[in-house]
């Protein structure tokens, strides 16, 4: 797979360090040139001196045959703007985008080309609820622009749905339960699976389905 990343700070130094060593064809775009005469001979990936907010500079790169664009800048604005330039005048299918300030967040969505938007709080507040919580539906992760979620669930001993198989519990269309966790051991759930009171439940979600599959795991 190719990707683009944007920004070889600490964030997007490291992140093109795993997928270099994932054996993924890594093209890493920097505008401080001192920055990449520092990180070249530690980081074996494609270099390219460019603005990333400059669509000729982006053309130039190749960021058209990327399949996927990572916009990993300290900046929120630049995220924003090299995003919607990935997704809109190069056709990139998978667009992630960092969030330095939460109250950002909101901005990351389709609109602005961003199919994943990661900010640290807010995966950090939603490890915390699923380290503590139970019976409370917990938001992991949003893909699509905001439309779609990870969530996970630790049921309680009064859940709904403790007892019943993935196929009596009639889950929503546009929801699906990706994974159970049982004592600590992962399982791959079919529609015999028996859920009990403890299991940590994820699941993938719309908008739409989120309260309806809430209903039925948490009552």
């Amino acid at each position: 797979m190719k990707v683009a990343i944007c920004g070889a700070g600490k964030v997007g130094s490291y992140i093109a360090a795993d997928l270099q060593r994932a054996g993924h064809d890594v093209l890493v775009i920097e505008k401080d040139v001192d920055l990449v005469v520092r990180m070249q001979p530690t980081l074996d990936v494609s270099w390219y001196v460019a603005d990333a907010c400059e669509m000729s500079s982006l053309a130039e790169t190749g960021i058209a045959e990327c399949e996927v664009v990572v916009a990993a800048t300290g900046e929120d604005q630049v995220n924003l703007v090299i995003s919607l330039l990935a997704k809109q005048e190069f056709a990139v299918p998978r667009v992630v985008a960092r969030v330095n300030h939460p109250k950002n967040h909101w901005l990351f969505n389709e609109s602005w080309g961003v199919d994943v938007a990661v900010s640290t709080p807010h995966l950090l507040t939603a490890l915390v609820e699923e380290a503590v919580s139970v019976g409370s539906l917990v938001q992991l992760l949003q893909f699509e622009g905001g439309d779609a979620s990870l969530v996970e669930v630790t049921l309680a001993d009064d859940s709904p749905a403790a007892g019943k198989t993935i196929a009596e519990l009639g889950t929503p269309r546009d929801a699906s339960i990706v994974a159970l966790v049982r004592e600590r051991k992962l399982l791959v759930p079919r529609g015999d699976t028996v859920i009990q009171a403890g299991d940590e439940v994820l699941a993938l979600v719309t908008t739409e389905s989120e309260d309806d599959l809430k209903a039925l795991l948490i009552g």
